[in-house]
């Protein structure tokens, strides 16, 4: 049963009401606020108009006091069974999250508190249901009450309060996101029976495949509150038509000790059994295969009698991360199915500041568009949560592998105090054993950039303190994932490895050099400095970088114009606001400028600013990744900060927080192609010609290589017919430049590699920054078809960066912030991810050498 109807919510000040009075079924609670289950305070209070959307203007600040208030949540349910449970049943009532200091309440008897809210917290309520109505009330003390009385005075970004507190760090801001402390039951409430025992976890493996056979090893562990009773469990594995491919009998009697939890107190048993599958069909990511996916089924019985069954979708595949090659170097090397990966992807961050207020949707239609744009993995950063259940299932589904961090970042953390540790302990025992059968999970890593920083700030006198955390990441989590997961590496940190966890020579690294400003490399002992300087933030810098595998890189870029007038006061709605200014949350805002002033120079209006972001941070990306794609296998991964947003800010992200993709999404689905014809060049330089093949297959294909004037002329043209290797790549050809030029200005050409096939989509390139580049004014012409969906655009001249711009949120585009040669059509298809009416009235149309157009509607 899901308890999920009829929640009331109310704020007290602390001390103001007695406890056992607010939970008790006889309290009035007729004025409180109506509020959904799952969902925070926060979302309620905007909901019914007592505070600001916080995400406008300044408004957070003006809803401070929330995270200072006592809030209860009460609900009234009916329970029809009788009073009396049948031998061997009792009732548990479940909360798979609640964030983060919860007292609960039943009827008026305390079950219980919580401290963590990426737990799940049950509770035996057998004897405390009564037949008929139940008062279920749950009481959130603020955060501050816990952590006020706890040291704070070493090392930790952005709060000193967060390090106590088990919920998402990022709630206290972060260098992306505003300071939103939450609280309330940020997932589902069940009230569950159980009969004489219940399945606890499910462990699936592939430990053998071949061409014609797998085997797949389950582990099954349960609670068994009848003791003397005998359980046996089915296991079946059916293919995606129904059929079922392979299933085994496996007794439950492996003794594994009394579970206790609270008061519930249960034998745990444990039982193992393997599948066997013939001709099995391997899961892949979706760029080297079909991810395909069983379904697991489990029934648990005592006797002939089914008392519980779990069911989960489960990807054949074998999955290794190489440390060494096989010549005994350094390597980072992901082995799907004994295929070596290039993993490509992005950092994902919570969906929302408010993470229990969003559907399961807008999960589905983010990881979409990460698939869309050729992304093959993405980590779960370490200042957020462990994501929803619907994260994983659509990974799985989409073939997209997950690196894992835990829940640690950017700070020091008290492994010295036992309660704590505890904590630790258990979040760390309930996550592995409900995401370990995952087939796309592919690393646990223990924390986000905490022992790099920690070494780089102890060298530099900036803390003076011992390692606090380090037991966490170097003795709790090891010993733990040797345990419960040993089929996958345990990665103590990100970056880590080396004579500095950011060593390019071992381990993965994080490329702050771009962007920070780090100077680098450096070693153990040495302080980390920082060049804020054009030439030591430019994105030129990611050409001196040869990581083995970089899990953390970027820059900045504005979100699109519907987002930021959504969220700006219309009479602050210009460049250098200070509304617009509160959209940024790093530190040194200077270090956008001078990126900027690096390649397109600095912007002078709003405009200027949201496309010159925009176009630094593309070609920033394109360039950094594609020259770590040229250096595969030696560098075998590339990840960038961040895919999305928490809300309406400038951030590093691709896609802003209203699903609308920034340019550098748009070029993602270019640089990660599984194929890719790329040239690495510098000014004045050779040029040097590659074609890159991620895929299995041969790649055969006829390459055309076309230099073009600015004016619209086109000055020449090779031809090349390549033939690469599956997950190989060829250099094609090396060129002077000023032998392709022959004597034209580098600032007035654009070349254009280009499949004849359509193995890989157009790429541009030019010889010289934006600022350099001497563009001639165009003209793009638009034709709309509204009933199709479809925009047809054609430019005079060469256009750069064609921009489309509508007034609406969650909007798919085939393409955006493209280049268009002169007299050649693209068609673009809008569509909306919720099956809205298209706003066409609203369309502009501009590129950077051309005006931007309204197009009438027809």
């Amino acid at each position: 049963m899901r308890i999920s109807d009829n929640w009331k919510l109310r704020d007290f000040k602390v001390g103001e009401a007695k406890d056992l009075e607010v939970a008790s079924p006889e309290y009035i609670d007729y004025f409180w606020m109506t509020t959904k289950v799952p969902g925070d305070v926060h979302s309620t209070l905007m909901e019914h108009g007592v505070i600001d959307n916080p995400f406008f203007g300044h408004n957070d600040q003006k809803c401070r006091w929330v995270e200072e208030k006592v809030w209860w949540y009460r609900t009234v349910f009916t329970h029809d069974e009788g009073v009396d449970p049948e031998a061997g049943e009792r009732m548990e009532l479940i909360f798979d999250g609640l964030d983060t200091f919860a007292t609960v309440y039943l009827n008026g008897v305390e079950l219980g508190s919580t401290d963590n809210m990426f737990i799940e917290h049950a509770f035996d309520v057998t004897r405390e249901l009564k037949k008929g109505k139940n008062t279920l009330a749950v009481k959130f003390d603020p955060v501050h009450l816990y952590a006020e009385s706890k040291k704070q005075y070493y090392w930790s970004g952005f709060s000193k309060k967060r390090i106590w507190t088990r919920k998402a760090q990022s709630h206290y801001g972060w260098d992306w996101g505003p300071r939103l402390v939450c609280a309330g039951i940020w997932k589902d409430v069940h009230l569950v029976k159980r009969t004489k025992a219940a399945i606890q976890d499910v462990f699936a493996r592939t430990t053998m495949v071949d061409e014609e056979k797998a085997a797949i090893d389950v582990t099954l562990n349960i609670q068994a509150y009848d003791r003397k009773a005998d359980y046996s469990a089915q296991v079946t594995l059916k293919n995606q038509e129904g059929q079922v491919v392979s299933e085994a009998l496996l007794q439950v009697n492996q003794n594994e000790g009394v579970h206790t939890d609270g008061a519930i107190i249960a034998q745990g048993l444990s039982g193992e059994a393997t599948l066997h599958v013939h001709d099995p069909i391997l899961w892949w990511t979706h760029d080297l295969g079909e991810p395909y996916l069983y379904q697991l089924e489990v029934k648990l019985f005592t006797g002939d009698q089914a008392i519980d069954h779990f069911v989960q979708s489960f990807g054949i595949r074998t999955l290794e991360l190489m440390l060494h090659d096989e010549e005994g170097e350094h390597a980072f090397t992901f082995k799907l199915n004994g295929i070596k990966l290039f993993a490509k992807g992005a950092n994902w961050i919570p969906i929302d500041s408010f993470i229990a207020s969003v559907p399961d949707e807008r999960y589905t239609h983010l990881l979409t568009m990460s698939r869309d744009a050729n992304m093959n993995m993405l980590r779960v950063w370490g200042g957020g949560i462990y994501e929803r259940d619907i994260f994983y299932e659509e990974c799985d589904r989409l073939g997209m592998l997950v690196w894992q961090d835990f829940m640690f970042a950017c700070a020091l953390y008290p492994d010295y105090n036992r309660n704590f540790m505890d904590n630790v302990r258990r979040e760390v025992e309930q996550v592995v054993k409900r995401l370990r059968s995952c087939t796309c999970l592919a690393l646990w890593c223990g924390n986000n950039e905490n022992d790099w920083l920690y070494e780089a700030l102890h060298a530099s006198g900036e803390i003076a303190h011992p390692f606090y955390g380090e037991k966490i990441y170097h003795e709790l989590m090891p010993v733990l994932m040797e345990e419960l997961d040993p089929t996958r590496l345990f990665w103590p940190s990100s970056p880590y490895g080396g004579n500095d966890h950011n060593s390019r020579e071992v381990g993965d690294t994080h490329n702050w050099q771009v962007w920070h400003g780090n100077i680098e490399p450096r070693v153990f002992g040495e302080p980390q400095l920082q060049d804020y300087s054009v030439e030591g933030l430019s994105f030129t810098n990611f050409k001196k970088d040869y990581t083995k595998f970089a899990s953390e890189f970027g820059m900045h870029a504005s979100s699109n114009r519907y987002t930021l007038a959504r969220n700006i006061p219309a009479q602050a709605f210009y460049w250098g606001s200070e509304e617009m200014m509160y959209r940024n949350k790093d530190m040194h805002h200077k270090k956008g400028i001078l990126l900027m002033e690096g390649y397109t120079g600095a912007p002078s209006d709003i405009e200027e600013y949201m496309n010159f972001s925009m176009l630094t941070q593309a070609e920033g990306l394109k360039y950094g990744i594609e020259h770590y794609r040229r250096n595969k296998p030696s560098t075998s991964g590339a990840l960038f900060w961040q895919l999305n947003d928490c809300w309406p800010g400038t951030s590093w992200s691709v896609i802003d927080y209203y699903g609308l993709p920034k340019a550098a999404y748009h070029y993602s689905r270019k640089f990660f192609a599984p194929v890719l014809y790329t040239i690495d060049y510098d000014a004045d330089q050779e040029l040097l010609i590659w074609a890159l093949n991620d895929r299995r297959e041969v790649l055969q294909d006829e390459v055309t290589l076309m230099v073009w004037g600015l004016d619209g002329d086109l000055l020449c043209q090779r031809d090349y017919s390549i033939e690469v290797c599956g997950n190989d790549k060829r250099l094609l050809d090396v060129i002077p430049e000023q032998d392709l030029l022959k004597g034209m200005d580098p600032a007035k050409v654009v070349m254009v590699l280009r499949s004849k096939h359509g193995a890989a989509e157009d790429q541009f390139v030019y010889l010289r920054s934006h600022k350099e580049m001497e563009f001639q004014p165009t003209r793009v012409q638009v034709a709309v078809d509204e009933q199709e969906g479809l925009v047809r655009l054609k430019a005079d001249g060469v256009a750069r960066m064609v921009k489309l711009e509508l007034d609406e949120a969650w909007l798919s585009l085939s393409d955006n912030f493209f280049d268009l040669l002169p007299g050649e059509e693209k068609v673009v298809r809008i569509t909306h991810s919720a099956g809205k009416m298209i706003p066409w009235h609203t369309l502009s149309v501009s590129a950077l050498n051309a005006k931007a157009e309204e197009i009438p509607t027809s």
